[in-house]
């Protein structure tokens, strides 16, 4: 990097100016890739290694927005930026701090400081030269050869992934591809890659989406099947829908038709997700199932399989890699089940927020909300839809077994309790 010519050792803070200025010129975009080309071919040993606290984290930042300006000054370009050069500026900056840096941050941490130094200055680099290859890509696939081999090395890794996706279908999908298999790509960098190989993909999920289910293997209840809301507004009945007996007979049919036969094997997930948790990988899979499959009628088994495939493609975790093994075909039993379960989640809530007439629905509600409960199923809207009804004596009686349920999840009891 210290023999690259104007403008690619350029380390102020005018380096992204001065490339705005630079025509788009395939031979100014070949100058860029090889100037990143060399710095990979040569990229120094002990970089991006981690902070080692939130205190040593604090006082470099500090170090490095309030000396920021000399450092441009004093060395400008990358042959200038020696460990001396920075060694000095930390010790004169460390002398005249306020408020002051203790003297342990600083003495005997010198060369480490100096390494965070560089490996700030060449990811910030890094970045400039991704974003300007961005802007008008002409040789598309030693673009996106390039953007991958940064991503394999970290440097700018977030900014390379987010320049394969604007090179999109072919050279940048593909890139994309091979990078989210990569067990040997940081997983936050995978997990961004996969969500732009998603927007990438999704057109052909939702083509695919839009076609009937012609020949293929159902493997929901007949009456699900003939469920009219979509997956995209999550299979939720309209609040205006009026309870008349031949909704309310669909609604006992469905139920009755996905009720459990005893505890499922692992807890159905609720339909949304507390963004303040960590996302699980299974939300990645839904997203990817919800666009392929729009209706109840078109979750078969060739369906489901085909979303397995291409989410094994897309490297989401914990997705079987064999379509035809006993793993695959577990894959394909556990999100019968959950679809089946939020598709009956929604009519639990039609029943309880907009079914006002009791006797209509007492005691079989009831009685299915508790025994998909008890079983793993439902829960927050099966619960919810006991509450409701709270004035109906088999609904207290309900909730009040559920409460006192050790085998149930303390949260579901909690709610159940709180009635």
């Amino acid at each position: 990097m210290r023999e690259l010519p104007p403008p690619w050792n350029d380390l102020t803070g005018q380096r992204k100016r001065k490339l705005e200025e630079l025509p788009h010129t395939r031979a100014s975009e070949q100058a860029a890739l090889d100037a990143l080309t060399a710095v990979l071919s040569d990229l120094p040993s002990g970089l991006r290694h981690g902070w080692r606290g939130d205190s040593w984290e604090e006082f470099f930042y500090r170090f490095r927005n309030e000396t920021g300006h000399r450092l441009g000054q004093l060395m400008p370009t990358a042959d200038l930026l020696t460990q001396e050069g920075v060694t000095d500026v930390l010790r004169q900056w460390a002398q005249t701090a306020d408020p002051p840096v203790p003297a342990w941050w600083f003495e005997g941490e010198s060369d480490q400081i100096v390494r965070e130094r560089a490996d700030s200055v060449l990811s910030g680099w890094a970045h400039d030269l991704l974003w300007w290859l961005r802007q008008e890509p002409r040789d598309a696939a030693r673009v996106a050869a390039v953007a991958e081999r940064c991503i394999r090395d970290d440097l700018a890794a977030h900014d390379a992934v987010y320049l394969l996706n604007g090179l999109g279908a072919p050279h940048g999908e593909q890139a994309l591809l091979r990078v989210v298999r990569d067990d040997g790509v940081r997983e936050s960098t995978r997990a961004g890659a996969r969500e732009w190989l998603w927007q990438l993909r999704r057109p052909g999920y939702e083509a695919r989406g839009r076609e009937p289910a012609h020949g293929e293997e159902p493997l929901l209840p007949p009456v699900v099947r003939e469920v009219p809301y979509s997956w995209d507004s999550g299979f939720q009945w309209p609040g205006e829908l009026p309870e008349t007996a031949g909704n309310i007979a669909r609604a006992r049919a469905i139920l009755e038709a996905c009720a459990p036969a005893g505890p499922v094997p692992e807890p159905v997930p609720a339909a949304s997700w507390d963004g303040d948790q960590e996302s699980p990988a299974w939300l990645e899979v839904r997203a990817v199932l919800r666009s392929l499959i729009r209706y109840a009628r078109q979750v078969t088994r060739e369906r489901l399989t085909e979303a397995m495939r291409e989410c094994a493609l897309l490297g989401i975790p914990g997705v079987p890699q064999d379509p035809e093994g006993a793993e695959a075909e577990r894959f394909v039993q556990r999100w019968v089940t959950w679809i089946g379960a939020w598709i009956a989640d929604e009519v639990f809530r039609w029943l309880g927020v907009c079914v006002d007439d009791r006797a209509r629905i007492t005691p079989w509600a009831m009685e299915l909300a508790e025994q998909y409960a008890r079983n793993g199923v439902g829960g927050e809207q099966t619960v919810g839809m006991l509450r409701w009804h709270h004035t109906v004596p088999r609904s207290r009686e309900a909730l009040a077994r559920i409460a006192a349920d050790d085998s149930l999840p303390p949260e579901l009891r909690e709610l159940a309790g709180d009635s």
